[in-house]
């Protein structure tokens, strides 16, 4: 059989016939223009380039703020900040379920003290700030509110994102901590917090990026995302706020993945539905609230401890379809991901290939330069109308909380990252370096190695801390705050009371655990 012959399909089983004729080309508005399939601006990277986030965290504040102060000498435009996992989940350096975990994957944050040094020199006036925190997302937010008053700038000011999304750690990733209905409760206090005291703060970013990498295929990844987003905005509306008022300040974060053609249709596609939804359903009357806007990264499961210096090549490509895609923002891995926290030379040279493409490869001087392909057309409509069909199934079982609860979001993403590793197993999908092209001996590359001691030290800053502060005042603000969960008022402002009192995060958490408990798969709320 000829390869002409033989059936071809996308990651998401879309059957890609051997050409396509003008009738599959769909004409859409010009960009700039409702439904936004072909990007947000008219004239998008010629009015501003994307902004050029690198993610970056580990060890202890201080080891972090060198990196960032390091990647902004570098010509990256904004900061994005990754934790480690007791910070994501709630729990202080010295506590027995941090053991070993304390600044490995992100930097330890345990209180005001630690966002001050983690911040320390950054212009947070002119520095736009994501970051990837979502449990933990509130007190987050308010510590770097925090240390922004203290370097007298005025919150109006501040810009960037928290992610805030919880329900994809319910369905994806596993970092949440309380059970859904109290982890909504925190959502919606903090959007409409940040609303009144952080405007210009983007307030939720809705991630399919960690479905992806669960997983799914495209076309979840789209309809799974954007039903999550459906969820925030019923909760926010029946918390009693204004969806032209909080929908502008919502924003998205996918995920960039191998599949060339289909990535790009991806983002053009979640663009339209988010469109559509926006206006037909929830009837929002703001041009600013049907825009999807989003950050992209470049996919970590697709990166290989085989042959590392391979990861380069596909970052490259990764990055360039969330461009042509129209992101508004992009993290591009490091090619040694795979192996350790990124070293000095592969965060640069990550940075570098967004560089050159927004300098060297003219990318950046059309808007949508994909659109009227035959081939994009098509497969955006594709994903649309199975994205569509997928959402239904959700709204069918309640909703995106109830189809989490019931394990259908989660069985679905399963099922589809089995059938991909089979393909892998059996040769059918290839991965060079890994089932074909393999090396007898492989390059060694220097890595990124935890220095053992920051552990250590992060506990004895944390010790210092509990001995100089005002104990009665943190006792109090704390007190306030579990009466204030016990109620119905936003808890972000006795939240910030007890932070600037230097209260830790890990004591915020465990006030608020006292009060709503912590979610158990399988377990009811």
């Amino acid at each position: 059989m000829s390869v002409s012959d033989s059936a071809a399909k996308t990651d998401s089983g879309i059957e890609l016939p051997p050409y396509l004729d003008e009738n599959a080309g769909t004409k859409k508005s010009p960009p700039g223009e409702f439904p936004y399939t072909r990007g947000i601006y008219p004239d998008m990277y010629r009015r501003r380039l994307w902004t050029m986030r690198q993610y970056s965290g580990y060890g202890t504040a201080r080891e972090t703020n060198a990196r960032f102060h390091f990647l902004l000498a570098q010509g990256q435009t904004g900061l994005s900040t990754a934790f480690d996992l007791p910070t994501q989940m709630g729990y202080d350096s010295d506590n027995p379920r941090a053991e070993g975990e304390v600044g490995r994957v992100g930097v330890a944050i345990d209180s005001l003290l630690d966002m001050e040094e983690l911040l320390a020199g950054i212009p947070l006036d002119r520095i736009s700030t994501s970051m990837t925190i979502n449990a933990t997302a509130s007190s987050l937010l308010l510590l770097y509110q925090l240390v922004a008053e203290k370097q007298g700038v005025p919150s109006d000011q501040l810009t960037g994102t928290v992610q805030n999304d919880i329900l994809k750690e319910y369905a994806a990733r596993g970092t949440y901590i309380y059970p859904p209905k109290a982890s909504m409760r925190l959502v919606t206090d903090l959007m409409a917090y940040a609303q009144a005291e952080v405007p210009n703060w983007n307030t939720v970013s809705i991630s399919g990026y960690h479905i992806r990498e669960a997983g799914s295929t495209a076309v979840q990844e789209v309809a799974f995302t954007l039903a999550n987003g459906i969820a925030y905005v019923q909760a926010a509306i029946a918390a009693g706020l204004d969806v032209d008022e909080f929908a502008p300040r919502l924003s998205f974060f996918f995920n960039a993945h191998n599949n060339f053609l289909e990535e790009v249709a991806k983002f053009r596609a979640a663009r339209q539905l988010w469109a559509e939804i926006m206006k037909d359903r929830f009837k929002a009357q703001n041009p600013r609230s049907l825009v999807l806007r989003f950050h992209a990264q470049t996919a970590g499961s697709s990166l290989t401890a085989q042959q590392p210096l391979n990861n380069v090549v596909r970052v490259a490509l990764q990055a360039l379809s969330a461009i042509f895609g129209g992101t508004q923002s992009l993290h591009t891995n490091a090619y040694d991901e795979a192996l350790a926290l990124p070293t000095e030379a592969a965060a640069q040279l990550a940075l570098r290939t967004q560089q050159i493409i927004a300098s060297e490869s003219g990318a950046p001087e059309i808007a949508d330069p994909l659109g009227g392909s035959y081939a994009v057309e098509y497969l955006t409509d594709q994903i649309v109308e199975r994205a569509k069909d997928l959402m239904m199934r959700v709204e069918e079982l309640g909703g995106a909380v109830a189809a989490i609860e019931s394990g259908f979001v989660q069985e679905q993403i399963d099922e589809a990252a089995y059938r991909f590793q089979r393909q892998v197993d059996s040769g059918e999908r290839v991965i060079v370096g890994v089932n074909k092209y393999q090396v007898d001996e492989e390059e060694v590359i220097e890595t990124l190695l935890a220095d053992p001691e920051l552990e250590q030290a992060q506990r004895k800053r944390l010790a210092r801390l509990r001995a100089e502060r005002d104990n009665e005042a943190v006792t109090a603000a704390l007190h306030r705050l579990k009466e204030e969960a016990r109620g119905s008022g936003n808890l972000l402002y006795p939240m910030k009371e007890a932070h600037a009192a230097y209260a830790t995060i890990g004591e915020v958490c465990d006030t608020l655990r006292a009060v709503f408990g912590a979610h158990r798969p399988g377990v009811a709320a």
